[in-house]
């Protein structure tokens, strides 16, 4: 099964930037340290105000699948959704077919 990567851009309510970081890192630490089949896996800051990304990839759907149902996810990710300005925007990223 091909491997999954996508890029989430996001705003952050005013006010809620420290609380959204501390809970990233939180949640980056526990997917480094307990999600194998994670390839990539960073938040990023981006140059306009209030507005931050995360690269995720997974090698394959079911690792996608497996970080979306973790313990780790459930446990961070409605703190990260609550600190969110709006929704969060995904675009997946597929590499290049074979010439």
């Amino acid at each position: 099964m091909p491997r999954v990567t996508f890029v989430s851009r996001m705003t952050v309510k005013p006010g809620r930037e420290a609380e959204f970081v501390r809970r990233c890192k939180a949640l980056t630490e526990i997917v480094h340290a307990t999600e194998p089949g994670t390839i990539w896996y960073q938040f990023f800051k981006l140059r306009e105000p209030r507005r931050y990304a995360v690269v995720e990839s997974f090698e394959s759907q079911a690792a996608e699948d497996a970080h979306m149902s973790s313990p780790a996810l459930a446990e961070h990710g409605p703190g990260i959704v609550d600190c969110l300005d709006g929704p969060y925007v995904r675009e997946y990223l597929d590499p290049f077919e074979a010439p």
